[in-house]
């Protein structure tokens, strides 16, 4: 699938934006590492997950809650640009919570790039702008927990004003305003916060960090990336990383692509946090001043706003930051105008977005009413009286219960009384469900605790005493009937999940 035609079609004039130079503290440029290591037997398979490379600076800065003057200045080298002007509030979703959720986009403009950069990263020359990567960064209300949400940009959606179209039209139409616009009316979550870097700096920011470490599960060749890659581990610079994270050229196109743009992040993050990048002022300096000015942010991220939720998620670790990507119900729906796109799974997806909009975990499933233990004859002791006087009753039940299984401690004796009028299963305390289950096999029987007994039930006799219907063995009709529901494809139309920590080479 390609998107170069996306927005195409569209109005004449399409969103453009000069992109400013902050000038940083004098340092010194960390070298890129461009090696390949011999893969490791100890890589494995990723789970499924999202979409990411775009928003890694924010992200690792906020995360790793920087000093208050190393963040002034970074937000003094960030490109603003007044994103929610002219958006009417009564359209817009409310933010109930206090959690605040970031859209975050990935341009993929090739303007500023002259014919050499272009070839190096392998991005073409098709003109105008558009969301090469788009997700939801949900940071919750009590800011220890992130929950990234990718949003495939194949996804076939209405945008607000120009009809159906992919998602990622939505950029070339009518910018940031546009792509919020869309975002929010699809999803019904409200955005806070925007952040977009491009292509440029996402290389930039990789090898401030003097490359990252990825792993594959198999092998990728796309002439068109210049990827090459076997199964394992490698360590990659910028522009590997940019083609790693960009290829579709795997079994499931767009879907894979968002896992290796999960894993792109969660290296990125653990390089960050396990480094003395973020310790030592003159490789943090470099490393701002190497991604920031390809990034832009809305005006409302300023630099109190950005000192502030850098010192609340202080203590936030790999672990608490939660990957998932928008269930799809079809990968191959072709559009009216003749290519194809992707279509989300409706239910899920709205249960996935009513999550996040309410401030819910979404990698915790409803807890199960928990399993009653599952109980046989076998081990189960019992010692039949007769309440009733007619000879020969007790006897008679306990060759029924020894025939099916049960374990009959003495012969049947007679009761205290002999005017028993309902037959009585008796249990020591914490033996109920035993009692329960052996008073299912006398019908019209009921349960009576008596603490004197232990483990070992008693059954009395009583007059409405009728028959003995023995426990179903296996391979009943009812077993027979029961088949396991078949496994959904992970990732497709079912919400999977994982966290950053798990998304490490390791």
């Amino acid at each position: 699938m390609s998107d170069d035609n996306a927005g195409r079609h569209g109005p004449r004039g399409e969103f453009r934006r000069d992109r400013s130079e902050p000038v940083a503290p004098e340092r010194t440029r960390s070298p890129r590492s461009g090696r390949i290591t011999v893969p490791s037997a100890a890589a494995r398979r990723r789970r499924s997950g999202l979409l990411v490379m775009s928003a890694l600076s924010v992200l690792v800065l906020l995360a790793s809650g920087t000093s208050w003057a190393i963040t002034g200045w970074m937000s003094s080298s960030l490109n603003r640009f007044d994103v929610f002007a002219g958006l009417d509030e009564q359209d817009r979703p409310e933010n109930e919570t206090g959690g605040l959720t970031f859209l975050v986009i990935g341009s993929d403009s090739r303007e500023d790039m002259d014919r050499e950069n272009r070839n190096a990263l392998s991005v073409g020359s098709t003109p105008g702008q558009r969301s090469d990567t788009i997700m939801l960064v949900r940071l919750n209300h009590e800011r220890d927990r992130i929950t990234v949400v990718g949003i495939p940009r194949d996804l076939w959606v209405d945008v607000p004003g120009q009809g159906d179209d992919k998602i990622n039209a939505a950029y070339a139409y009518g910018g940031p305003q546009l792509t919020v616009r869309t975002v929010e009316s699809v999803t019904g979550v409200r955005i806070d916060h925007y952040v977009e870097v491009d292509f440029s700096g996402f290389v930039d920011v990789v090898d401030a960090l003097d490359g990252i470490e990825v792993c594959l599960p198999e092998p990728i060749q796309d002439p068109k990336a210049h990827l090459d890659m076997a199964a394992g581990t490698h360590q990659v610079d910028g522009t590997e990383a940019l083609a790693f994270a960009r290829t579709r050229a795997t079994a499931r196109g767009d879907l894979d692509r968002i896992d290796r743009q999960q894993q792109v992040l969660a290296a990125m993050l653990d390089r960050a946090m396990s480094t003395d990048t973020l310790s030592d002022p003159s490789r943090l300096t470099a490393f701002l001043d190497t991604s920031l000015s390809s990034v832009t942010v809305d005006e409302g991220l300023d630099t109190s706003t950005i000192n502030q939720l850098a010192y609340q998620m202080r203590d936030v670790d790999l672990g608490a930051v939660t990957f998932t990507q928008v269930p799809i119900a079809d990968m191959e729906h072709w559009t009216p105008r003749g290519d194809v796109a992707l279509l989300w799974n409706e239910p899920e997806a709205r249960e996935l977005f009513a999550d996040i909009q309410a401030d819910r975990p979404v990698d915790e499933e409803e807890a199960e009413p928990a399993a009653e233990e599952e109980l046989s004859p076998a081990g189960l002791r019992v010692r039949v009286f007769n309440g009733t006087g007619t000879p020969g009753l007790g006897a008679q039940l306990d060759d029924q219960l020894s025939g099916a299984g049960f374990e009959v401690t003495d012969p049947a004796d007679n009761w205290s009384t002999r005017t028993v009028a309902r037959s009585q299963v008796r249990f020591g305390p914490g033996n109920e469900a035993a009692a329960r289950y052996l008073a299912e096999m006398i019908p019209e029987s009921e349960t009576v605790e008596d603490d004197t007994l232990d483990d070992d039930l008693q059954v009395v006799i009583g007059f409405n005493f009728t028959t003995f219907d023995p426990p179903e063995t296996e391979g009943t009709e009812e077993a027979e009937e029961t088949e396991a529901p078949e496994p959904a494809e992970a990732g497709v139309d079912t919400l999977t999940t994982s966290t950053a920590r798990d998304n490490i080479c390791g």
